[in-house]
């Protein structure tokens, strides 16, 4: 179960990444005063909004407070991890409005949406990064079998709509895109 779930997070930090990469193309193509593709960076955001604020930051909740009760001197670090999971959804809702604005056309400043990109996009990195090479090892190394069963019943398995099976109509686009970016890149 722990090599399971701190794999899939690592493979799901990988896929966040990837579209962290094609939103941060889409930002500078908007800063180079050329025309992004808002319908892509929309459903970017719409699903990192959706699936790891709702999926995959609540299971990494659980496991921090089980990490706590094994190691407390992680208390700074976890409690800073936990400020950013919130820092992060409130980012991308801010992004969000922003760009549903624009969609609908608003006249946004430049500025401001290239700023609440900025925050997004470097909070997400930094805070996955963070994860990857400090705390996801100490969970594999300090949580027991139940709490690793505490942190997969923390949030209903389901499939992932963008990178699973079943992909919703939705992302359909991004999931192209996201194919043609790998393989091009």
């Amino acid at each position: 179960m722990m090599s399971d779930l701190s794999a899939t997070w690592h493979a799901e930090h990988a896929n966040f990444a990837r579209l962290l990469d094609l939103l941060e193309r889409q930002v500078a193509a908007f800063q180079a005063g050329e025309q992004p593709n808002y319908d892509l960076m929309l459903d970017i955001i719409h699903y990192l909004r959706n699936y790891p604020d709702r999926v995959h930051h609540p299971q990494e909740n659980v496991a921090f407070a089980r990490l706590l009760e094994r190691d407390s001197t992680l208390k700074p670090q976890i409690d800073r991890l936990l400020q950013e999971h919130r820092v992060i959804a409130a980012a991308g809702s801010k992004l969000l409005e922003h760009l549903d604005a624009v969609v609908a056309g608003a006249l946004e400043p430049r500025s401001i949406v290239e700023a609440a990109a900025a925050t997004y996009l470097t909070y997400f990195r930094q805070h996955m990064a963070t994860e990857d090479k400090e705390v996801i090892p100490r969970a594999v190394q300090l949580l027991t079998a139940q709490d690793w069963a505490a942190v997969a019943a923390a949030v209903p398995a389901g499939p992932d709509p963008l990178l699973g099976d079943d992909i919703e109509a939705r992302y359909r686009t991004l999931r192209r895109q996201i194919a043609f970016d790998s393989q091009s890149g």
